[in-house]
């Protein structure tokens, strides 16, 4: 008979036959020291700030009544609403460049890295390129093609468009290695031609992955797009956001921006979860 000896944690198998339950394994001791680690910095920072000048009783009414005026008291200074509705409209616009671009190219890169669909050696090149590409942060991309390409507009597109393929790679691939294998099996017994397969097999099984994917990818961007407006010299409302707290001071202006921005985030969110349950009820 086995014999189990009743402690809580991890099942062990003996070559006896026994089974050994052990307290404890290397994956929660991992986490734990990491956790450990992580408070102790974190407790450890505060001793190092510089707290020249601080004044904690007169910083708090000071920042309350900051936050009263730009949220409490909206108000538009430097730029009309028209003028407003036509810079958010810009940095959608760039949003939903880098994204619709950025899709084409990743479908067709993701055809390339998924296992079931490609040959090894390309599979895995390019998983390590857009893996390179994916670990560089989207801002410093866009700061590189600043440099390459110039401010503007453009390098904000490049920069986010580089991120956004590398970024849909990945998800792309992975929506492709989760096709019913036996789809594919029954397609190529036929005669089906690899671009036959994609069409007929893979698109249908995953095109609301992909359309999902994508207008999330797109949400990032419109975020990026406002943070590019003033780094990259892009425009936008980002640019506008940028001059009302760093060259006017205008509290107030701020905090119009950021109700413009945040409507416009919630719009996007409620437009994507009817988009996709009218997929999935399609499907």
């Amino acid at each position: 008979m086995q014999q189990i000896t009743q402690q809580p944690s991890v099942i062990r198998h003996t070559r006896a036959g026994k089974i050994n339950i052990r307290s404890g394994n290397r994956v929660s001791l991992v986490l734990r020291a990491t956790l450990w680690t992580l408070g102790a910095l974190t407790v450890l920072a505060f001793f190092f700030f510089d707290y020249t000048g601080f004044r904690p009783l007169q910083a708090i009414p000071e920042t309350l009544y900051n936050l009263q005026a730009m949220f409490l008291e909206p108000k538009l200074s430097h730029f009309g609403w028209g003028e407003a509705a036509m810079q958010v409209a810009i940095t959608l616009g760039l949003g939903a460049l880098a994204t619709v671009f950025g899709a084409v190219f990743a479908f067709f890169l993701a055809l390339g890295a998924a296992e079931n669909l490609s040959v090894p050696w390309l599979s895995k090149s390019v998983r390590v390129v857009v893996a390179f590409v994916r670990a560089v942060p989207t801002v410093l991309w866009v700061l590189i093609f600043a440099i390459a390409a110039g401010l503007g507009s453009e390098a904000a597109v490049l920069g986010m468009l580089f991120h956004s393929v590398a970024y849909l790679v990945k998800a792309f691939s992975e929506a492709f290695e989760e096709v019913d294998p036996k789809i594919l099996e029954a397609l190529r017994s036929t005669g089906a031609g690899w671009w036959q397969t994609v069409v007929h097999g893979v698109l249908p099984s995953t095109f609301t992955y992909l359309l999902s994917w994508t207008f999330l990818r797109f949400e990032i961007n419109f975020s990026v797009a406002v943070a590019m407006g003033a780094a990259a010299g892009a425009g936008g409302i980002g640019f506008e956001l940028f001059m009302a707290s760093g060259f006017y001071f205008d509290l107030r202006e701020v905090g119009v921006i950021t109700y413009m921005i945040l409507v416009v985030a919630i719009v996007l969110e409620v437009f994507s979860t009817r988009l996709k349950s009218r997929v999935y009820s399609a499907d």
